[in-house]
């Protein structure tokens, strides 16, 4: 009853907040034949369509129209597009930010409040340019993948408990070569099944350091220019998946998946491309505490939280945090210990483990954090019936890696820096800031 109260609390709520906003809108705007179809083309259909992910179809305005209220308030609530980052804290200039802007969420519920009428049946949409729904999420940008490496075909059942596979495959590369972009993409239906995928580089045997994270929902990396991700030559990738028999989310297919292969797409510099890049990133898991000592009690909240700091001055590339279904928020911050103070970088208060999201930060506006600054990571977790995504708030959680469990970690790729490189980056911002404020004042 207390969920129903605040669903129509807030739909009254955007009702009366947008009525006086309706009136400024001209007829295209409030039309399915214009502004409104426009912004459901570009930021929904990607999902909502035949063979997507999204469990409806928004490609024509006759699918459209009976969602029209609850797509109000989805995007009133920013729940949709799924990506939780908080507007308005730390840096808001990212790459592959699929929120909407104000603007277009205005647009979409004064649409919904007008009666949602389609316009101008005389004047149709732009036919809609859309891929394949199996297609890599930077072909657009880089072409394809420069090598897919694949994990063994798995067999995961369509219900039981959470299951593992770890196994070694080879790359094909013989030589060293550095990473433009990943994105790891399990097959099919397997989307909402495997809930994270790890990937190791291993060579002669001996663990060399990260390659890859893959969560559910996550889009892939990339890495700013002029810097080298390595992987090496002749080195074998072991995967880790992690699988949840049934899977998670609106969907879940709940049956058999045969054969599912989950595969790594690389874009890669050439050889001589990747000799001229001098300075290294990675990617490596950050903990909040002892995961081992994470207990969150029954209908109760527990938080967490991480110091890290570094010997060199290093950039921030992007920021991932992680857990299961209880948490629910994570944040980032910086503390410079020579002055006492703390930088606000990112927060997201809307988290849920079925969209990851690796925060890729522009690399124009990525920290610079020197030598000695410490990262502050903190994580907050809710146990109780309020939690939309809690299957049981009467129990204990404690940390481990079910997906009944919770984890405790981030993920973070950074760009180690030598003082020369740092100094040069800090003196292209403050001339680009001062070109920004010449412009601004012309």
């Amino acid at each position: 009853m207390k969920l129903k109260t605040s669903m129509l609390g807030l739909a009254g709520l955007v009702t009366l907040g947008v009525q006086a906003q309706a009136q400024t809108h001209n007829a295209d705007d409030l039309a399915y034949n214009g502004e409104v179809g426009r912004i459901i083309n570009e930021n929904c259909v990607v999902c909502h369509r035949e063979g997507g992910i999204g469990p409806m179809q928004f490609e024509t305005y006759d699918q459209v129209r009976p969602w029209a209220p609850l797509i109000q308030m989805k995007v009133a609530s920013r729940e949709m597009p799924p990506y939780a980052y908080d507007h308005g804290i730390g840096i808001q200039d990212l790459q592959g930010d699929w929120r909407l802007e104000q603007s277009e969420i205005d647009t979409l519920v004064a649409w919904v409040n007008a009666g949602s009428p389609q316009g101008d049946p005389e004047k149709s949409l732009p036919p809609l340019a859309l891929g394949d729904p199996e297609a890599w999420s930077f072909e657009a940008d880089f072409g394809a993948p420069d090598a897919i490496i694949p994990s063994v075909a798995i067999d995961i059942p369509a219900n039981g408990n959470d299951l593992w596979h770890k196994h070694l495959v080879p790359t094909g590369l013989t030589e060293d070569r550095c990473i433009r972009a990943v994105q790891v993409k399990p097959r099919g239906e397997a989307k909402a099944v495997v809930h994270h995928a790890n990937s190791n580089v291993v060579i002669d045997g001996g663990r060399e350091g990260m390659l890859t994270e893959y969560a559910m929902g996550k889009w892939g990396e990339i890495v700013p220019e002029g810097v080298c991700r390595i992987l090496p030559g002749n080195a074998e990738i072991r995967w880790d998946i992690h699988m949840f028999p049934g899977g998670l989310g609106a969907m879940a297919p709940g049956s058999v998946i045969k054969d599912n292969v989950v595969e790594i797409g690389l874009w890669l510099y050439s050889d001589e491309e990747s000799k001229a890049l001098k300075y290294k990133q990675d990617l490596s898991l950050y903990r909040l505490g002892d995961q081992d000592d994470l207990v969150v009690p029954p209908n109760g909240y527990a938080m967490t939280q991480g110091f890290h700091s570094f010997d060199h001055p290093v950039r921030l590339d992007s920021f991932q945090p992680h857990g299961h279904l209880r948490m629910n928020a994570a944040s980032l911050e910086i503390f410079y210990p020579e002055t006492g103070r703390t930088e606000q970088v990112s927060q997201v208060s809307k988290w849920s483990a079925t969209w990851h999201h690796s925060h890729l930060y522009s690399p124009e506006a990525a920290p610079l954090i020197p030598a000695g600054a410490v990262i502050v990571l903190k994580q907050w977790y809710d146990n109780t019936a309020e939690n939309p995504n809690n299957p049981d708030p009467d129990m204990f959680v404690m940390g481990g890696s079910r997906t009944g469990d919770e984890m405790t970690h981030a993920w973070l790729a950074i760009t180690h820096l030598d003082d020369e490189g740092f100094e040069t980056l800090v003196a292209e911002r403050k001339a680009q800031e001062a070109r920004s404020m010449a412009s601004a004042n012309d």
